[in-house]
């Protein structure tokens, strides 16, 4: 069994690094400084790990007390428009997000995938869809993924703010039932910051998740080579993957996922979920970069936004 204060600090977060096929992939928080001295590691902890707790008992462990409050975010960025983690060009860790789902094909292919990849997401769910297939978004909770709020009807026109609530506290309530996720993270349909669900969901301390690199699989003609060439050109440190498990046929990404995943591990990157990275940039607060900065402007710099 483990001691009270393991339990404490695995449940805080820290990190795991599971060898994979192609890499290394993040299965907690991960810290630089973590990656560069294991010692930190037991450190933090006060004790020797105990001998029987090592390798891939300690990341089941890890994993266990981690999921309890998987969806948790920094206090400081609720109620914040967010587009990419401040983090260090050196910390290269990307999040790979997927939008309209779930669905009944696409949605278990991507998870076939990112299973196979050891590798963990963020599927911002429509509640309408939730409600035609609750046992795949249940999967994805199962699976270790993190859910945030798509809206339940993913409408882009103006509401009032009963309409702006309904859309997202019927899309809250329906992943709660069927995931047990109190997720904190919202991602308005389009990019649309102006039509009543941001404010609504500021107020009620939502996370508003953009994105910094478009893989243009919602635009008609957005083959899988086109995709791996847009993620390719964009990726960059704490940077955050928008791409379609629904919302139509997506099986160009299907195709083009498993490249990407590839081209990013080759490149050194590894993989976390939103709220996982957003805690590394409360770790690395202090660092700013040019190249990595956090943008909380009210409009997306793309105005030409495809997302459908």
């Amino acid at each position: 069994m483990f001691s009270h204060k393991l339990f404490q600090f695995l449940t805080v977060g820290t990190i795991t690094l599971v060898a994979t096929g192609g890499g290394l992939s993040l299965t907690g928080l991960l810290h630089q400084n973590y990656l560069n001295n294991s010692s930190l590691f037991t450190q933090s902890l006060g004790n020797k790990l105990p001998d029987n707790l090592n390798g891939s008992a300690l990341a089941n462990a890890q994993d266990v007390a981690f999921n309890q409050n998987k969806e948790a975010i920094p206090k400081e960025l609720q109620g914040q428009t967010i587009y990419q983690a401040k983090l260090p060009i050196t910390d290269k860790v990307i999040a790979l997000t997927f939008d309209d789902g779930p669905g009944p094909k696409n949605t278990t292919e991507i998870l076939d995938i990112l299973k196979k990849n050891h590798i963990k997401a963020t599927f911002f769910v429509v509640g309408q869809m939730v409600s035609f297939h609750p046992q795949i978004t249940k999967q994805i909770a199962d699976d270790g993924h993190v859910l945030g709020n798509h809206t339940w009807h993913h409408w882009y026109r103006r509401m009032n703010v009963a309409t702006a609530a309904s859309e997202i506290n019927r899309t809250a309530d329906i992943i709660y039932k069927t995931t047990g996720v109190k997720t904190t993270l919202f991602r308005p349909p389009g990019g649309f910051l102006h039509n009543g669900l941001v404010d609504y969901a500021k107020s009620q301390k939502y996370a508003i998740m953009m994105w910094s690199d478009e893989s243009g699989d919602s635009q008609r003609h957005g083959q899988a080579a086109r995709l791996i060439k847009n993620v390719e050109k964009s990726a960059k440190p704490g940077g955050i993957i928008l791409m379609h498990d629904g919302g139509g046929n997506r099986s160009q990404t299907v195709k083009a996922l498993p490249q990407i995943i590839a081209y990013l591990k080759n490149k050194g990157y590894k993989f976390a979920t939103i709220p996982e990275l957003l805690t590394m940039q409360t770790q690395a607060k202090d660092v700013l970069t040019a190249e990595s900065s956090i943008v909380t402007k009210d409009e997306h710099p793309n105005q030409k936004l495809h997302h459908q």
